[in-house]
């Protein structure tokens, strides 16, 4: 049987006892980083042999798993820290045990996305998961306009050297939207800042960020999606100038929101 088992995001304290039972009665571990993992192991006296499975090796690693697994074997799969599957190897395992009927579970714990959001200050009643924003300029840009047009809140996950950068788009954009930078959440230096993009960016002002970022962003109120008001001609056109989306990019997008097929606003674009 497969075991998803959370661990903690930064104190060890965090650990549960069943977290802690299930990883001692396991044949071995999968982890994506054995020197980092060790440290949590050694902690709590688990001694079970560690095997590297990370983004890099999970297709190449996966036959032999699951293998393992139809053999009889228990394993348990852990991230570097949080819960495996989040942003984290695991989505493409439990794809593969569902697809030839092996059993799995999850063990919980912590999760960073789960941690921001309920000390965020923000609406929890409907909420998206980001994951890590892209790398490119234009999918950023349109990244953001997911984001920032939807109704509930949105986590996602940064790293502290693009994070000013981000800040800097979101004021561009939209300047009163109230975000949360939460960092280093559950360690010594826990911090959660809030207020706008640009008083957010004034914490910073004279620092360099560090540390494990999770950014949470309000949701739009029922005015704030103009484009409701607008044909599909002015939609792609509003979403061309504010996000410097390319037409194809804006029709794309406008499109998603109103929930009708890409054709159907080409054709008015013609």
């Amino acid at each position: 049987m497969l075991y998803l088992v959370a661990t903690p995001i930064g104190n060890l304290s965090d650990m549960t006892f069943r977290a802690i039972e299930t990883l001692k009665y396991c044949d071995y571990i999968l982890c994506e980083d054995t020197r980092h993992s060790v440290i949590l192991l050694k902690h709590y006296e688990i001694h079970k042999p560690l095997k590297s499975y990370h983004k890099f090796n999970e297709k190449e690693q996966l036959r032999t798993i699951l293998e393992d697994l139809q053999n009889g074997k228990n394993i348990a799969l852990i991230s570097d820290a949080g819960t495996p599957g989040i942003s984290d190897p695991g989505e493409l395992l439990v794809k593969a045990c569902v697809n030839e009927s092996i059993p799995f579970t999850a063990i919980p714990g912590t999760c960073a996305a789960i941690q921001a959001i309920s000390c965020s200050g923000l609406p929890t009643d409907r909420f998206q998961f980001y994951g890590f924003l892209p790398r490119k300029e234009c999918e950023i840009r349109q990244a953001l306009q997911e984001i920032l047009s939807y109704k509930g809140t949105t986590i996602c996950y940064e790293s502290p050297n693009r994070l000013l950068d981000i800040l800097n788009t979101i004021h561009t954009v939209d300047a009163k939207r109230e975000l949360v930078v939460a960092r280093e959440l559950t360690k010594k230096f826990e911090e959660l800042v809030r207020g706008t993009a640009q008083q957010i960016l004034s914490r910073w002002k004279d620092q360099v960020v560090k540390g494990e970022i999770v950014l949470v962003v309000a949701g739009t109120s029922d005015e704030g999606n103009e484009w409701e008001k607008l044909s599909p001609v002015e939609h792609v056109q509003m979403l061309q100038d504010t996000y410097s989306l390319t037409k194809t990019e804006a029709l794309k997008l406008a499109a998603k929101q109103r929930g009708v097929p890409k054709r159907e606003i080409y054709k008015e674009l013609i």
